[in-house]
């Protein structure tokens, strides 16, 4: 085949993935995201319509949906109601493991954002101290894995306590109307409960808490690149701002989680936004949580923990580091 007939070839099959790629994005009349209190960042792309204003040239409306914990964002996407869901990079490890078709590509936040909280009269101080007691918890999210690897150092296992299932919003109620002696908490509901009501946070170790996470449906990726491109170019316009504009950050999630302003002010003191490309040191933290939960046996022997963290983690999607 002579030389021109080959050029010939590569550059009309160039054409036509080029005219597929862009087939299958124009196929896409809406994107489904989630916004959630945890994730700042999320509640400035909602309000600001930053993502709208960049999806309108190609005629794609947003359906925005709310996730109230890592556990119904992973949920959402597993099922097909969500394109984009922020989780914590733990609890999507968790989702990956257990089958769930997603992709981690891009970093909202580096926030302390859980730690195990109990009532100023239940007299407990350490982890040591919930063996036999009633710990509010949603599994499958950050505070349940922090939880998890609390006991673990502390020679406990989950079966040391009585765990009781609650959505984070009713584990805060739980621990208020002492229907439970501690909780997973997670902000800014923790925040809350802390400037509200007293609450003591008994254990905290920010290491533990694994970084803020948007991931993405492994088909919605595949199929349309070019979109995902295009959310996270909004993302990161909402993290602009977020960072620029500190009074408006505030403003936004007392307007969204109907909380007053030193709440909000806790929960940001917390929470760092100056992030955004996911790669090693999310693999890195990730990747030990993962290997803390095996060794506590919530993970099963056999997984290849290291092998699951590298196809979770896509860093094709990489924003400027930060």
């Amino acid at each position: 085949m002579s030389l021109s007939r080959r050029l010939f070839l590569a550059a009309s099959l160039a054409t036509s993935l080029a005219s597929f790629a862009t087939a299958a994005s124009a196929q896409v009349k809406e994107i489904r995201i989630d916004y959630a209190t945890y994730n700042p960042v999320s509640l400035v792309l909602k309000d600001k319509g930053f993502l709208e204003k960049e999806l309108a040239k190609d005629g794609i409306s947003v359906r925005w949906v709310q996730s109230l914990g890592s556990n119904k964002a992973l949920e959402f996407l597993n099922a097909g109601s969500l394109d984009f869901g922020s989780t914590a990079g733990a609890a999507a490890l968790i989702g990956k493991i257990n089958g769930n078709p997603i992709k981690s590509i891009y970093v909202y936040s580096r926030p302390e954002w859980t730690a195990l909280v109990t009532r100023k009269d239940t007299g407990i101080t350490k982890v040591e101290d919930l063996k036999g007691k009633r710990v509010a918890v949603t599994r499958g999210t950050d505070p349940h894995i922090f939880l998890v690897r609390a006991l673990q150092e502390a020679k406990l296992t989950e079966k040391d306590v009585k765990l009781v299932l609650l959505q984070h919003p009713d584990g805060r109620t739980a621990l208020e109307r002492g229907d439970v002696d501690a909780w997973a908490g997670l902000d800014p509901l923790m925040a809350a409960a802390e400037v509200e009501s007293g609450a003591t946070l008994f254990y905290r170790n920010a290491g533990a808490n694994t970084w803020g996470v948007l991931n993405v449906s492994e088909a919605f990726a595949k199929d349309n690149p070019a979109l995902v491109s295009k959310v996270l170019k909004a993302y990161e316009e909402a993290r602009a701002y977020s960072l620029a504009n500190p009074a408006e950050l505030k403003k936004t999630l007392v307007a969204y989680t109907k909380l007053p302003e030193p709440v909000i002010e806790r929960q940001l003191e917390r929470t760092e936004l100056t992030h955004s490309t996911i790669g090693q040191p999310q693999v890195d933290t990730i990747l030990a949580a993962g290997l803390a939960l095996q060794q506590a046996g919530v993970i099963t022997p056999d997984t290849n923990v290291k092998a699951v963290v590298d196809v979770l983690i896509d860093r094709s999607f990489a924003t400027a580091s930060r």
